[in-house]
This record gives C-alpha cells, structure tokens and sequence, in this order.
C-alpha cells in the first residue's frame, strides 16, 4: 500500500511539472499539447498553487483559485514557454530543446551555454563596452540588440528598448512573444502532397501524428506538424489586436535531432526549404526585396558566380574548397523551393555546398532567436577581424586581440561560444567577415 502511495504521489508530481519528463516531441508532437501542460484551471492541486509552488519563479504571488492571462502557468506567454523551453538551473552545455540560459548559470564573462540553431535568448542579457585602441568614446554592443526581445517577466526579459516596431514593418514590440511566432496550439500542419492547411471552423483536415520538424512525412490520413509549430496564413496570437495577421505560411525545414550541440568538430544542419524569407517577410515586409525594399536580395537562386563562390572559399585567403564540403551552418542556404520532407531530412547529414538553384535568405546571416553578435548576426559584423593573430579576441587576448576594436567587451570564451564553440584553428588566422562565403573580397 506505502509503495501504491508513493507512486501515486510521484505521478501527481510528474503531472505537476510536465516539461521535466517529456521531451518536446512527445509534449507537442507537432501540434497541440494537454492543456494543463500551459494552463492551469484553478491555479490549485491539493489546495497548492500550482504557479508558485510548481514553477517558482514568479516576483508576485498568486493564492489558489487566481490566476494569469488565458490561465497562464506564466506570468505572459513568453514565460509559459521559458518554464519548459529554459535550461535548468545549473546546466553546463547544450540541453535539448533548451533556449534560455538562467541567469545564475551566466556570471559576467561567461556566455550562454545552449547551441540550438535559432540561438540562446539569454545573449539579450549581454551588455558590452570598449574602447578603440586609438582611443575616442566608449563604444557599446547593448542586449537588445542581439536578438528578438521577446517579453517574459517571470524570467526577467522586457520589451525592445530601442524599436517600438518590428525592422521593415509595423508589428509592435511591446507585444513581441514566443506566441509572436509560433502557434502555441499548433493548428498548422502539413499534409499528403505537401502542402499547408490548418484547422479552421467549416473545415476537415487531417489529424497531426507527429511533428514534421525531423523529417516524418504525412500519410493519406495522417498530417505532420509543421516546422517548429509556426504560425502561418492569417495567424494572429489572441492577445493581439490591430491588423497584424500573417500573410504567408510557415516555411519547410527540417532539423537533425541533436540539433542543440557544439559544432567544435562538425556542422548542425538544419535542411532549410521553400519560403524562409517570405515567412519572415509577415512581420518584416520591407526587409523582403520582393517588396521593393532593402538592397540584399533574399529568396533569390544564388546564380553560378555565388555558388561558386560559396563552395570555393575556405577561409579569408584560401579559395580550395570544393562543393562536397563547403556547407557550414554559419551561413546557410535555402535547399532551392525543395518543399519534400524526405530530401530535407536526407540533407540534414549532408556537408554539400550550394546548387545554383539554392536560395539566400534571411537566416543565411541572422539567426532566428538571438546571438552574440548585434543585429542576431551569425558573426561580429562590426569588426574587421573575427580572428587575430590566429586565435580568438578577447578582453582576456594576448597582443593585439585585446585591443578593444577586436575584443569588443567580450572574453576568449563568449566569443567561441558566439561561434558555437568551433576552434579559432578553423579560420584564417587573420580571419574577416564571413560575407566574403559568397563574396570572396577578402
């Protein structure tokens, strides 16, 4: 009987913390998850609150029977997220499907330790300053603009303190969520041919299976999930008013399972496909050059003098590559309008460069939650040297690495860490911008 009870008391404990024992494959599965994973009914479990006393990280205090916004876990839904998707307090590296490092695990000088393609959040909390070797005015790398400043007040993240408005369109900071971007009850979904539907009223689709992000592919009765649950046509998070509802679907991709790793000795791949850029385009319309807007061209076939040149450069100076291994996932390609689940996932192991027919795009220099470099860079775009002298700049760099135009505020270590932990061996030893990848100037 005293074993029967402990179990029991262990399952309802389970219950109460959902993310601890599931993965996000069989939390989400590509679509929506149990209900009391996000929400809680009464804020109550045998009298308790659920908010405080299961998640803990709360500035105020809720009784039973109170609750958040929509019946939140969280404060706000960017919170709700973070109590799953953040690391746990005292990580080290890389954990699954973990996009925050906690602030207690990120002393000053230390970076954020979790390597998933869109980047760690935690880097918006990096605040950098220097001064030019030649001396001059205190120059300065600021948090918010390494990423896109979601808002999550259990876990300290504010508005943008500088953009009131999405870059290139009109989608309003101070609303800015995970929900911004992903569907929270995963409605869109791929089905038998490829293409996008969604559950709607009035409407018979598919059910989801299972999550379309590692490449399973939908049956004649069966949907998968799309990419990471993003929003697609006329999606608009609840909380949101104004005209702000998505114009364009979710973008094809699919990711290799260990995606959250260091990349110190080989790429993570994740299979970009058709419509990255015009996914972005919803909230950055006049960023997308279809819209007669900013000068780099996006969702364009990259042509045979860039595919060249993309699979010949190396590093700054050496131009022997060649197209078997030329892919690196700090400037990545769009796989041509490929929108076939099946070749995306067979090209997640792949180390091939790019075809003529693949596509630049938004994520070929930014990456999609935050970085360590401003403007969610791939790599330090403010510097003439990524390396110097063959090694990493850093506040703590011998000789010229030091040097605040290089160093920029930041050690050794947060800047491999921006490079996902790749050794400094890997460039030139006076290595410069990785724009030359496709445009060989250096």
């Amino acid at each position: 009987m005293k074993a029967l009870k402990s179990v029991l008391l262990i399952f309802i404990f389970l219950l109460a913390i959902p993310c601890l024992s599931l993965s996000q494959e069989s939390f989400h599965s590509g679509g929506v998850a149990y209900c009391e994973g996000c929400h809680t009914m009464h804020n109550s479990i045998g009298g308790v609150s659920v908010y405080n006393k299961t998640y803990n990280k709360s500035p105020r205090v809720l009784p039973p029977g109170q609750t958040n916004a929509y019946l939140m876990i969280g404060t706000d839904q960017g919170s709700t997220c973070l109590y799953c998707h953040s690391a746990k307090l005292g990580t080290t590296g890389p954990s699954s499907y973990s996009i925050l490092t906690l602030d207690a695990d990120m002393p000053t000088g230390s970076p954020p330790t979790q390597l998933s393609p869109g980047g760690d959040f935690a880097w918006l909390r990096k605040q950098y300053s220097w001064v030019p070797s030649w001396g001059g005015a205190v120059e300065y790398s600021n948090g918010d603009r390494k990423g896109h400043n979601i808002i999550a007040s259990d876990f300290g993240y504010i508005a943008d303190n500088t953009l009131t408005t999405a870059p290139g369109g009109t989608y309003p900071s101070n609303n800015l969520s995970c929900t911004s971007c992903h569907d929270p009850h995963g409605k869109y979904r791929i089905v038998n041919g490829g293409l996008i539907k969604v559950s709607s009223t009035g409407t018979s689709v598919p059910p989801i299976a299972r999550s379309g992000s590692y490449g399973d592919t939908p049956t004649a009765t069966e949907a998968v999930g799309v990419y990471r649950l993003l929003g697609g046509k006329n999606y608009q998070p609840k909380s949101l008013s104004g005209s702000y509802a998505f114009s364009y679907d979710p973008f094809y991709a699919v990711s290799p399972i260990d995606y959250n790793r260091s990349e110190s000795t080989s790429d993570s791949r994740v299979s970009y496909g058709k419509g990255v850029s015009l996914w972005c385009a919803n909230c950055h319309e006049i960023m997308h050059t279809m819209f007669g807007g900013y000068e780099h061209p996006v969702d364009q076939a990259l042509a045979s003098t860039i595919q060249a040149n993309y699979n010949a450069y190396v590093k700054s100076g050496d131009f022997t590559g060649n197209i078997a291994t030329a892919y690196t996932s700090l400037v990545p390609f769009q796989l041509d309008n490929q929108s076939d689940l099946t070749q995306l996932k067979n090209a997640t192991t792949s180390t091939a460069g790019a075809a003529s027919s693949d596509r630049v795009m938004c994520l070929s220099c930014h990456r999609a939650h935050a970085s360590g470099w401003d403007s969610i860079s791939r790599w330090n775009n403010s510097s003439t040297f990524l390396t110097v002298a063959g090694d990493y700049p850093g506040t703590d760099a011998s000789g010229k690495g030091a040097n605040g135009e290089f160093a920029q505020g930041r050690t050794k270590t947060e800047v491999q860490a921006a490079f996902y932990g790749r050794p400094a061996n890997v460039f030139a030893t006076y290595q410069r911008s990785l724009c030359n990848k496709c445009h060989l100037k250096d």
